[in-house]
């Protein structure tokens, strides 16, 4: 097994949603530029990359309500087992007092059937019988929805996919109860039992931002922290010096000669290889990781 001073410490986190060859070939797939976002909520972090090419009047749509900060201190407001969970409609303004966000102009749809409404992708949601009246409002498919949502009003415009090991993040607020409140908040997904005294702060699955990912500082953080691991245990990262890549949502190495990918997705590092039997096992957070390297002077 690893040993100290870094792998002391590395539990698993979960099994990976990847097997070992597939992400060994897809690898090799070309990676297009895209704008990545953070939604920072009290459960953990979303990371979702967005399709600015395929999508750009949507995007531009989008990245206008994070950048103004209208999606700050909002919160999930709909959930709908094996379906969606939605947010991006309302902040609160009180301990539980709802406010809508100030829309802008409605976005075209820009619905394709080559972007289908699959479990993990993102969509704007829209008024009913209108299919150019997406405004704030988005949700995340929890299943595969495209036999739904691709055949009504128009087609549900997918711009981005949930990336990295966000998903369990989703996958946690979809498993969370529902609360039946008034108008809009009739399944609303609370984090723990509402009891007489109502709805309070701590129910609400709060986001707490949204806001661009600097992709170039993450990526230069993790190169620090790969180039630490290397050197100070080639015996499983080998051959050093090896090129950095992305994968959904993953920026990682690989070391063909020891059959082992080290990589970082949100806010961890993480390692796939032989050692623990090809499950995606988190080793440390970014910030204990890149405090180590440093101290050796990397």
């Amino acid at each position: 097994m690893l040993q100290k001073p870094y792998f002391a410490f590395a539990p698993l986190l979960r099994k990976s949603l990847y097997l070992w060859f597939a992400l060994a070939a897809l690898l090799l797939a070309p990676q297009s530029q895209a704008t990545n976002v953070r939604i920072q909520t009290v459960l953990g972090d979303i990371d979702i990359e967005l399709f600015d090419s395929a999508a750009p009047l949507t995007v531009a749509n989008f990245l206008s309500y994070v950048n103004s900060g209208a999606y700050i201190d909002s919160f999930f407001h709909r959930s709908v087992p094996g379906f969606i969970i939605q947010g991006g409609g309302y902040t609160l303004t009180g301990t539980n007092s709802a406010r809508k966000i100030s829309v802008l102009p409605p976005v075209p749809n820009e619905f394709s059937a080559s972007r289908s409404n699959l479990r993990g992708t993102i969509s704007m949601a829209k008024i009913s019988g209108n299919p150019d009246s997406a405004t704030s409002e988005w949700f995340i498919n929890i299943d595969d929805n495209s036999a739904n949502l691709n055949n009504q009003n128009g087609g549900f415009t997918v711009f981005g996919q949930v990336v990295g090991n966000s998903l369990a993040i989703v996958d946690a607020i979809a498993q969370l109860p529902v609360y039946q409140a008034s108008g809009a908040f009739n399944a609303l997904p609370v984090t723990k039992t509402v009891g007489t005294s109502g709805l309070t702060l701590e129910h609400f699955v709060l986001v707490k931002s949204v806001s661009v990912i600097d992709t170039a500082s993450e990526m230069a953080e993790a190169d620090r922290i790969f180039n630490y691991l290397e050197a100070n245990f080639p015996q499983f990262l080998s051959p050093a010096n090896a090129p950095s890549t992305t994968f959904s949502g993953f920026y990682l190495r690989h070391y063909p000669d020891t059959g082992t990918y080290i990589g970082r997705a949100n806010n961890l590092i993480y390692y796939l290889g032989p050692l623990f039997e090809g499950q995606l096992t988190a080793l440390a957070s970014v910030g204990d990781s890149l405090a180590m390297a440093s101290a050796a002077g990397y």
